[in-house]
């Protein structure tokens, strides 16, 4: 009799993104984000001397674009 382990997730959202990782999931430039960042448009967190972005400021600013287009229509 052999047991059966749980399936294990392929993929696990980080909790925080760095700055170069937020550049590669919202495909910005380093500028860009750093702008948003200074801005308050991208909310951040510190720990430490690292800057790091929520997964969930990620959504929220997904989200602001999508309101913002939908303004526009």
């Amino acid at each position: 009799m052999t047991l059966a382990l749980p399936e294990r997730p392929t993929t696990v959202e980080p909790i925080f993104y760095k700055v170069s990782d937020a550049e590669r999931v919202l495909r910005l430039s380093r500028t860009v984000i750093y702008s948003l960042m200074r801005t308050g448009r991208l909310r951040t967190v510190k720990e430490g001397r690292a800057r790091l972005i929520p997964a969930s400021a990620i959504h929220e600013y997904a989200a602001l674009l999508e309101r913002e287009a939908g303004e526009k229509n």
